[in-house]
């Protein structure tokens, strides 16, 4: 029998007419998915509460921006710049790569001012910013517990830094399935410009123990979004159309002997898989898309960009994609601070407004969750004689919310006055994924799967809380 598989997936493999590994990756079903699944891939009794949006677009600024160069002015560092920064908010604390180095203060390297009708403190790196203050609600509190770069987006993703656990879009479309039929529910894209721009490994985004049909798919940004989308030269949909029949006439006949439900599930992948030749070159075709908005997100579609990649992000969002993720790498300014905030904030700082802008104005924002942020900030120290850069620092960092349930214009919590440890309203990361599960109307202290012997949800079996008070 495993024999019989194996020469069906050669065939198909070596006959050319792949019907694209991603989406097969994205619907096999495993035999762990649970009993009670609905339908559409999500599980029975869900949502426990009342939704507030249906999808979210999470915007990584991979590297760790500043949040004191973004959203988080300190006049204190501006007094204190270039002397020694007070040991009693240093002892005993972990810096990545400033142990045993002399610790200057480091002022900020731009000016802020207040914007919109909140007042709220945006820098001049963000100038597009400034003109949306209105719209987000910044977390000025927020604190994770690992400081390099890969564990810290390994936790950030899946609330812990142990690898192989399911990633935060792989837990929602677990749970509540997906709105479409002909991509998947969970698609990654990405883009680069900057300082040191750090990889992403595919495990970011996996589906962990839960089934794998909910990891996530990632689009590349520049040729074909998927391998092996376009039918081969020479072979029509049609003549695709008869050899996708016949597998699964072939897969429905061995069904018949075993009784395996994923070979049902085998079935449906590659019914996907094919409608994914039609729905992928449909979603990237955006001849249709019209000048002004082009213009407006600073789009050159097949580029690679943050830019396009954020008007691609509105369009799997207009097609119920579930979740969507968008990494920025090159944020990891340990030197040349002002010049590639300036590169990092000209690529991304414009077509992150237009997003906004655009979800507003076709009424998408209000059931759309927008996340905007790093894998943790920067110290308010600078490691580099001259004061030119910051270091890793997980103690107090900015991250931003915007659309479905999230309060505009307003700012939560705070760090202290050299902007090193979050003082006000703490917010840990898990606090983080609470909120948002919340508002998609899952109450995550019940959003769970036994593995190994616990109970393990996306919040982990440590305390998490929602963040009410910025919600509306």
């Amino acid at each position: 029998m495993f024999h019989q598989i194996l020469n069906r997936r050669t065939f198909l493999s070596s006959s050319g007419v792949g019907l694209g590994s991603a989406a097969l990756s994205n619907l096999i079903f495993s035999d762990q998915l649970q009993a009670g699944a609905t339908e559409t891939g999500g599980q029975a009794g869900l949502p426990h509460l009342p939704q507030k949006i249906k999808r979210v677009i999470f915007l990584c600024m991979a590297g760790g921006p500043s949040h004191l160069e973004t959203f988080d002015y300190k006049p204190e560092l501006e007094r204190l710049h270039g002397k020694p920064m007070p040991e009693s908010f240093t002892a005993g604390q972990p810096i990545a790569q400033l142990q045993g180095q002399e610790l200057k203060c480091q002022k900020p390297l731009t000016k802020f001012g207040q914007y919109g009708e909140s007042g709220q403190l945006v820098s001049d790196f963000l100038p597009w910013h400034q003109k949306m203050a209105d719209d987000f609600c910044v977390v000025k509190s927020l604190v994770t517990e690992q400081i390099n770069h890969d564990p810290a987006h390994t936790f950030m993703n899946t609330g812990t830094a142990i690898s192989g656990r399911p990633s935060m879009g792989s837990w929602i479309t677990y749970g509540l399935g997906s709105e479409t039929q002909d991509l998947p529910g969970f698609v990654v894209m990405t883009s680069v410009g900057g300082r040191n721009p750090q990889p992403i490994a595919s495990r970011q985004w996996s589906s962990g123990f839960l089934p794998s049909q909910f990891q996530g798919v990632e689009f590349s940004s520049t040729g074909d979004p998927v391998y092996y989308v376009r039918p081969p030269q020479g072979v029509t949909l049609s003549q695709q159309r008869q050899l996708v029949d016949a597998v699964n006439e072939l897969n429905r006949h061995r069904n018949q002997s075993i009784q395996n439900p994923e070979v049902d599930a085998r079935i449906a992948a590659y019914e996907m898989a094919f409608r994914m030749q039609t729905s992928v070159p449909e979603l990237m075709d955006m001849s249709g898309e019209p000048k002004h908005i082009l213009d407006m997100y600073g789009a050159t579609p097949g580029d690679g960009s943050y830019a396009s990649n954020c008007l691609l992000a509105r369009r799997l969002a207009e097609r119920g994609v579930r979740f969507i993720q968008l990494y920025h790498r090159g944020w990891d300014h340990h030197g040349g601070l002002e010049r590639y905030m300036n590169i990092c904030c000209d690529l991304t700082d414009k077509p992150t407004y237009a997003l906004i802008q655009d979800l507003k104005q076709r009424g998408m924002l209000e059931d759309t969750l927008v996340i905007w942020g790093g894998e943790f900030g920067r110290t308010p120290m600078s490691q580099e004689k001259g004061g030119t850069g910051r270091d890793h620092h997980i103690k107090g960092f900015s991250m931003w919310m915007a659309g479905g349930g999230v309060k505009g214009g307003m700012s939560y919590g705070a760090t202290d006055e050299l902007g090193y440890h979050a003082v006000e309203n703490v917010a840990h990361v898990r606090d983080l994924h609470a909120t948002m599960l919340h508002l998609f109307g899952i109450d995550h202290n019940r959003f769970t799967v036994k593995f190994q012997g616990l109970d393990l949800g996306l919040t982990g079996v440590e305390e998490a809380h929602v963040i009410k008070d910025i919600l509306s």
